[in-house]
């Protein structure tokens, strides 16, 4: 499977990865996806670059297939590769509420990627930690803290994005809090995402 990486095609984008992900779906090819998974700590960046993009694909499409393999996603968080820690997030969060034991177990070196974190590795964990919490509630008791926290810090144009990504694990009766931290924030943010907060609020509401 390495062979058809799209490093070894020597080509420059990421069709091959995506055709590969697509392929090992089709044929529900755990050996092949094995094949990949173990490509992740190849000594060969680009390999490992297109072995996470290939899995994160997978994910996409059939996350049981890379169920098995939450463990390993959360080791590359502590990777010295960018791409490798924000492509293991990417993965995390397409498995997250299959996993959630797994992940809670090392929920410490999740939040360690995230606070050092880039956008892309940001914007995932917020999807890990909503799924984590949509699991199971009693998580909330560990991650509500760490959510609540991020909104009062994190980038005004992140609060609408971010708000609607852990909108998942919210209802009537856990949100206030998160709510509250949202709209003491409501006088930074521009009619359009004012407008998307409100929205998100409306929804959670009804649940």
């Amino acid at each position: 499977m390495i062979e058809k990486l799209a490093c070894k095609l020597e080509r420059n984008d990421e069709i091959p990865n995506i055709e590969l992900a697509e392929l090992l779906c089709e044929n529900n090819d755990t050996f092949g996806i094995s094949e990949i998974a173990e490509g992740i700590r190849s000594k060969e960046q680009a390999i490992s670059n297109d072995c996470i993009k290939v899995l994160y694909e997978i994910g996409a499409r059939k996350p049981e297939l890379i169920a098995g393999y939450a463990l390993n996603f959360v080791d590359m968080l502590l990777s010295k590769n960018n791409r490798m820690v924000w492509g293991s997030m990417t993965a995390l969060a397409e498995i997250a509420d299959i996993c959630a034991d797994d992940i809670m177990k090392r929920i410490e070196t999740v939040y360690q990627a995230y606070s050092v974190g880039s956008v892309i590795t940001i914007d995932n964990s917020m999807t890990v930690f909503a799924k984590l919490c949509l699991a199971d509630y009693r998580n909330q008791t560990k991650i509500f803290p760490i959510l609540i926290t991020h909104f009062q810090k994190c980038r005004v144009k992140e609060v609408p994005q971010h708000f609607e990504r852990i909108s998942i694990c919210l209802n009537a009766h856990n949100s206030e809090e998160i709510i509250d931290v949202i709209k003491s924030r409501t006088n930074e943010l521009s009619e359009a995402q004012l407008k998307r907060v409100n929205k998100t609020i409306r929804l959670i509401r009804y649940l």
